[in-house]
């Protein structure tokens, strides 16, 4: 089973909930990691794609969108259609509001929860359908 990671963040925004993801792909992606972020639609991974371009000017994760001629030959996408299949450790970050199917090929999953209602209802359940799963799952309180 793998280990899920709930980071609870204090904001109510979008914009707080990707700088957050950015600053945790950069975590993920310093320890090795390949890493997926999974998106509700394409609109979303776009604003995370310009997120990660833009959250550091000091900063480069290498990164492309899932339908794009670089996902292959970068440690992190993005997307918003089916899971990828990884080879080797491979981190997802959900930012979709459901748990998506093939999570099992995933080694950890994180989710990032800010204070917007819609988001905790969703993330709510979440949490509720992992346990019941049988996953690990650890809270994180930020802020």
């Amino acid at each position: 089973m793998a280990r899920i990671d709930f980071y609870i963040l204090p904001d109510t925004t979008l914009e707080a909930r990707l700088a957050f993801a950015c600053k945790l792909a950069e975590t993920i992606h310093r320890k090795g990691y390949r890493l997926h972020l999974h998106c509700e639609d394409r609109t979303l991974a776009e604003q995370a794609d310009q997120a990660l371009w833009s959250f550091r000017p000091d900063a480069y994760l290498p990164h492309a969108l899932e339908d794009s001629e670089l996902a292959e030959s970068v440690p992190i996408t993005l997307g918003w259609q089916t899971l990828p299949t990884p080879d080797g450790e491979c981190a997802l970050l959900n930012l979709h509001p459901e748990i998506p199917d093939g999570i099992e090929r995933f080694s950890r999953i994180a989710e990032i929860i800010n204070q917007h209602q819609e988001v905790l209802l969703a993330k709510r359940a979440c949490w509720q359908r992992y346990k019941a799963l049988g996953h690990e799952v650890v809270p994180h309180k930020l802020g």
